[in-house]
């Protein structure tokens, strides 16, 4: 019989978190709309600020994959997992603010 999912979990393929990083970097240049006659330095720090995203939106899932194993009480894990949520908002938002402020000059 063929199993409905693989044994790997989400967490550890490759192939979803390279296309997340292929998205976050696509909506990120559609959000902030650079002029590509910028310096190579500021393009290049601008790209990688999407990986931090990525990064950290890995780890509140790792997170919450280890809350859901803990034989806590289900209101406690859901406002854990909440919080974890509004922490990932708010720092997509710092680092669109960090962008918008710090590159502004130099992007035009």
């Amino acid at each position: 019989m063929m199993p409905l999912s693989s044994d790997i979990p989400v967490l550890r393929r490759w192939r979803p978190w390279l296309g997340a990083v292929i998205g976050a970097e696509i909506c990120w240049f559609a959000l902030l709309r650079p002029r590509i006659t910028g310096e190579l330095g500021t393009l290049l720090m601008l790209a990688l600020l999407p990986l931090a995203v990525i990064g950290y939106v890995y780890l509140m899932a790792a997170v919450s994959v280890y809350l859901a194993e803990r034989e806590w009480d289900y209101r406690l894990r859901q406002v854990i997992v909440v919080m974890l949520g509004l922490s990932v908002g708010c720092f997509v938002f710092a680092l669109l603010w960090l962008a918008k402020v710090h590159f502004e000059g130099q992007l035009g």
